[in-house]
């Protein structure tokens, strides 16, 4: 890999993490970065999925917290 591309993924490695820092899923994360910073989600998606091996239990727990906001939104929700 040269050096533009891995400079290229770590850009995208620094955006996904500015998405989770905003509480994003990964859909809202690959429309983001498509929408504004012209990121292919193919690429966001690929980059996503290499951070969440590399950091299970991190992806685990943030899985587990979007999860539960959604349920604490929902007005369906008993």
């Amino acid at each position: 890999m040269g050096d533009s591309s891995a400079s290229y993924i770590h850009m995208v490695h620094h955006l996904i993490e500015e998405c989770i820092i905003f509480n994003m899923t990964r859909e809202e994360c690959m429309e983001a970065l498509s929408k504004h910073a012209n990121i292919k989600p193919v690429i966001t998606s690929t980059v996503w999925n290499e951070l969440e091996k590399e950091n299970k239990e991190f992806f685990e727990a943030y899985k587990n917290k979007k999860e539960n906001q959604n349920e604490a939104q929902d007005p369906k929700h008993d």
